[in-house]
């Protein structure tokens, strides 16, 4: 399937047909305008179709939002097919395998038989950071981007790739697909009632320790004022969480842009911006993370 290529002919079609009579004669629509903002419109939808046994009706919904397997395709350019989506139109596309997401524009219907949500091109696949596989699970979000993505997608390049999607999420998308989620059973805790269990080989020892101590109660007393200054600290802001990411490189890029900051935290750098004093700044900066494209940032409250 020649995704770039279909759509070129289909978009020309269309537009010559628009022009009308002589005048689509005289003044034929080039392949250089079609690269241009021209070549997003008009979006094509088309009557429903049916991919072995089942009904797929194409829809403008602006929302969308799915997981499913990705398939791969021919085409140049980061592209894409779908059933439904109108064409052509963009996606974030996630894999579920490693967190990576990135921009794709869709130019043409399809998978054309099997199950499969997605088809995508050998460049979309090697900016995912994978080979082309029989099948990928991923998560595939409809997006507004700039006209400044759009031409670059439009030109057969690729845009920088988005945040890495959490781990935490990831779990929530893999079991939502049905993927036993073998993270989630992996909460190896079963080794760490272990440690417990050495700790309670000395416990005696501490034991006879702690009845000699009667004198230190009194710094145990001194620790509750330590305690109570603790809370000022965690008297906690409010923090706007951008995201998390899998490289400090690119999460500390992101905190510069944003003005924030990058902590590690496990095997994830995060990047925040705050503490901010009230409501409303809170509210503020969240919009301001959003406008600059980082559609999942959120409002916590955290030390």
């Amino acid at each position: 399937m020649k995704l770039a290529a279909s759509y070129l002919a289909l978009s020309t079609a269309i537009l010559l047909t628009a022009c009308g009579g002589e005048n689509s004669a005289i003044a034929p629509v080039s392949a250089a305008s079609l690269r241009g903002p021209a070549g997003d419109y008009p979006m094509v939808l088309g009557d429903p179709f049916i991919v072995d046994g089942v009904t797929y009706t194409p829809a403008d919904i602006m929302n969308y939002d799915s997981v499913g397997y990705a398939e791969p395709a021919e085409g140049d350019g980061i592209i894409g097919a779908h059933r439904t989506l109108p064409l052509p139109s963009y996606v974030e596309v996630t894999s579920l395998d490693t967190g990576r997401t990135i921009l794709v524009r869709l130019t043409e219907r399809g998978p054309m038989q099997g199950a499969n949500l997605l088809a995508l091109s050998p460049q979309a696949w090697a900016q995912l950071g994978q080979t082309p596989a029989a099948r990928l699970p991923v998560r595939v979000r409809r997006v507004n981007p700039p006209e400044a993505e759009r031409a670059v997608l439009r030109a057969g390049a690729q845009v920088s790739a988005r945040m890495d999607t959490p781990p935490g999420l990831l779990a929530v998308l893999k079991r939502k697909l049905g993927i036993a989620s073998v993270p989630v059973a992996a909460p190896v805790a079963s080794p760490v009632p272990a440690d417990p269990v050495v700790e309670k080989v000395p416990a005696p020892k501490a034991v006879a320790k702690v009845e000699p101590r009667p004198k230190p109660k009194a710094a145990i007393a001194d620790k509750p004022a330590a305690v109570a200054k603790a809370p000022p600290p965690s008297s906690k802001g409010m923090f706007i969480q951008v995201g998390a990411y899998s490289t400090r490189e690119r999460a500390e890029t992101v905190a510069k842009a944003l003005s924030g900051s990058a902590t590690q935290v496990g095997k994830v750098w995060r990047v925040r911006t705050g503490p901010h004093k009230d409501r409303g700044q809170a509210d503020a900066a969240l919009a301001k993370a959003r406008a600059a494209g980082y559609a999942d940032a959120r409002v916590v409250t955290a030390p």
